[in-house]
């Protein structure tokens, strides 16, 4: 699915990246070690991180996209990574637990 469609269905706030891009897989954790080990290539990552380390693991994982929940903000020093790697960044002022829910409901596992 692309991530554009997500955006649309969702009502999320695009920040950066390429919304043509496909994802096959959603993860929701806020724990990095976590996420480096677990989380699959063509993810889109639910978290609450907003720090410029969450581009070096979605880089190194494969991850194609991030939402940001609970209203929070990306650091300037975060988008400017994720427009170096290619790297989707969205936010939302719902809850992880939610918009893991929504993201479930589209098809995404």
């Amino acid at each position: 699915m692309r991530i554009g469609e997500i955006v649309e269905k969702l009502g999320l706030e695009h920040v950066c990246g390429n919304l043509n891009v496909e994802v096959e897989h959603g993860f929701t954790c806020d724990l990095l070690s976590e996420v480096l080990g677990r989380a699959q290539p063509s993810t889109l990552w639910i978290t609450v991180q907003s720090h410029v380390n969450i581009v070096a693991v979605a880089t190194v994982v494969g991850i194609k996209g991030i939402i940001l929940c609970d209203g929070h903000e990306y650091e300037r020093e975060t988008i400017e990574k994720a427009r170096e790697n290619g790297i989707v960044l969205l936010k939302t002022d719902e809850n992880s637990f939610v918009v893991s829910g929504k993201v479930y409901e589209l098809g995404l596992r």
